[in-house]
């Protein structure tokens, strides 16, 4: 009896524009595409964990419920980043923590090793510390001590992690790129306006707008002469990075679909912008579904029709 393919989803990194591939996991089951394996790479990882555990429900309630102002808490301005402990509650709140191995579905999450630059694989061991160390994007989150190595955001080696789902016995892989039309587009970090009469705002305003930059400019012809602030040059300096890293992992090991969701009008701190990446992942797989039947050897939805109305009339009446 011949065995059958196993499909695998690598889930590439993306900051908030990660919220995608919550859409595009949902619209791949709706139209009867179901993973077995996952891989993931920073946001990637987040995702993919709690799509792995079965988590998926409680994940897509809590981000699409997720406000500017519930961001900002999640912020340690003592540190100048984002410690992580406060997330990963928040995470561990819906999403328990458990052994990889045991999941319903294999599971794996990259990390970069931040003195040897190699890419470490979590395939066992804590899921939650699989997913911190991969989103460790530096600048914003502190990096992670793990088994006497300090690791940080998977992305910076591997942003789109096909080869590892692969590694985890993949036969077909789709991999979702987050990073095909990033590259020149601004870091989004927008600021609330805190009017509030209150030493405690007006201090924690002063840290975001040093911490964030300030993007709240008048015209896109203002900003052209305007020198980029700090995190417009870090964040358009990562978008490069990952799209040039992306562009030569998939030469060497291309998977068998790739889904690029539009996602160049949201910045890499909108993660209060949930529901339009969720929309705009759902979009991408209608766009690819005849790619994906075609390459992935599944019926279309007419042979299906015509299946079924065969069948029926062979039906003794």
């Amino acid at each position: 009896m011949q065995q059958k393919n196993r499909l695998g989803i690598a889930l590439g990194s993306g900051s908030a524009r990660g919220w995608a591939h919550i859409g595009i996991l949902r619209a791949l089951e709706q139209a009867g595409i179901v993973p077995d394996i996952v891989a993931g790479t920073s946001i990637g990882a987040l995702v993919g964990a709690a799509y792995a555990s079965g988590r998926l429900d409680r994940l897509e309630e809590w981000v699409t419920q997720i406000d500017w102002w519930e961001i900002i808490r999640y912020m340690d301005l003592r540190r100048g980043g984002v410690e992580g402990e406060r997330l990963m509650r928040a995470f561990r709140e819906r999403v328990d923590d458990a052994p990889i191995e045991s999941l319903p579905k294999p599971f794996g999450a990259v990390a970069t090793d931040l003195h040897t630059g190699r890419e470490v694989w979590f395939q066992d061991g804590s899921l939650l510390e699989a997913v911190r160390a991969s989103i460790a994007l530096p600048g914003l989150f502190s990096p992670v001590r793990y088994r006497g190595r300090w690791l940080v955001d998977g992305g910076l080696v591997d942003p789109l992690p096909v080869s590892l789902c692969r590694a985890l016995g993949a036969d077909r892989v789709i991999a979702v790129n987050l990073n095909g039309d990033i590259v020149g587009k601004h870091f989004g970090g927008r600021l609330p306006r805190l009017t509030a009469p209150s030493p405690l705002l007006a201090r924690l305003s002063s840290g975001l707008q040093a911490m964030l930059g300030n993007n709240d400019r008048a015209t896109e012809d203002a900003e052209a002469d305007e020198p980029p602030g700090l995190f417009d040059v870090m964040a358009g300096s990562i978008n490069i990075m990952q799209d040039r890293i992306t562009r030569a992992r998939l030469a060497g090991d291309p998977p068998d679909v790739a889904l690029s969701p539009r996602l160049a009008h949201l910045g890499l701190m909108d993660f209060d912008h949930a529901s339009a990446a969720i929309t705009a992942g759902a979009e991408c797989v209608r766009l690819h579904l005849p790619l994906l039947r075609d390459v992935l050897n599944l019926p279309t939805v007419e042979n299906s029709e015509n299946a079924t109305a065969s069948s029926a009339a062979k039906e003794p009446g």
